[in-house]
């Protein structure tokens, strides 16, 4: 399983660079949110997920589950959706001010 996670983040971090790289701004937008992914998910197995366990120590718990990844995650997501949503209106801003949606405002012919 740690396998297949470890693959899939980095299937979402290459298709984001890929994207951010591209000269048009809504793949940057498309690569900025499936890098915000790839992050997210790295942070949330890094804390080694366990089933079934109460996050909070207590005196008879012999296990538990660490509620700081989770604490990150859901941080993670607030400030990737804020991005997102101050990238697509700077992207609006930069179409109506040059007339397209090229990154660099350049037209191509």
């Amino acid at each position: 399983m740690e396998a297949l996670i470890s693959i899939l983040i980095g299937i979402l971090t290459a298709g984001g660079v890929y994207l951010c790289l591209r000269s048009h701004t809504f793949p940057v937008v498309l690569g900025l949110t499936l890098l915000s992914y790839a992050v997210n998910l790295f942070l949330f197995m890094m804390g080694r997920l366990v089933i079934g366990k109460p996050p909070i120590i207590t005196e008879q718990a012999s296990n538990y589950a660490d509620p700081l990844p989770q604490a990150l995650v859901l941080t993670a997501i607030v400030i990737s959706f804020a991005m997102t949503a101050y990238i697509i209106v700077l992207a609006l801003k930069a179409r109506t001010e040059m007339g397209n949606d090229h990154v660099d405002g350049k037209e191509i012919r």
